[in-house]
């Protein structure tokens, strides 16, 4: 049985989402992840393995190296469920700009 995560669930953790920012620039190993970060290779793999299992990320196979990428895909699905919230914030950052104009 193949159980999924869920891509909210994993971006809730600050460190998955620096991950998803660094991986914006390219393609990447592990290790070269892992540089980016004052944590262990082991807890950086860890977080990309969930960051694999809910489809966020991608791995590409090159040789004896594995690069994760960006699955952007996965980022629109989750800008397209923000875009009702953003909506709603932008309407009512309007109305505060409207009355804090009347004043």
């Amino acid at each position: 049985m193949d159980i999924r995560r869920d891509i909210y669930q994993a971006i809730a953790d600050p460190t998955r989402r620096a991950i998803l920012t660094l991986l914006t620039i390219g393609a990447m190993t592990p290790n070269a992840i892992a540089g980016h970060f004052g944590s262990s290779r082991q807890a950086v793999s860890k977080h990309i393995q969930i960051l694999a299992e809910c489809g966020a990320v991608d791995q590409d196979q090159r040789g004896r190296e594995i690069y994760y990428q960006l699955n952007i895909d996965k980022m629109k699905e989750i800008d397209l469920w923000m875009e009702a919230f953003r909506k709603l914030w932008e309407t009512r950052f309007d109305q505060l700009d409207n009355l804090l104009n009347d004043l």
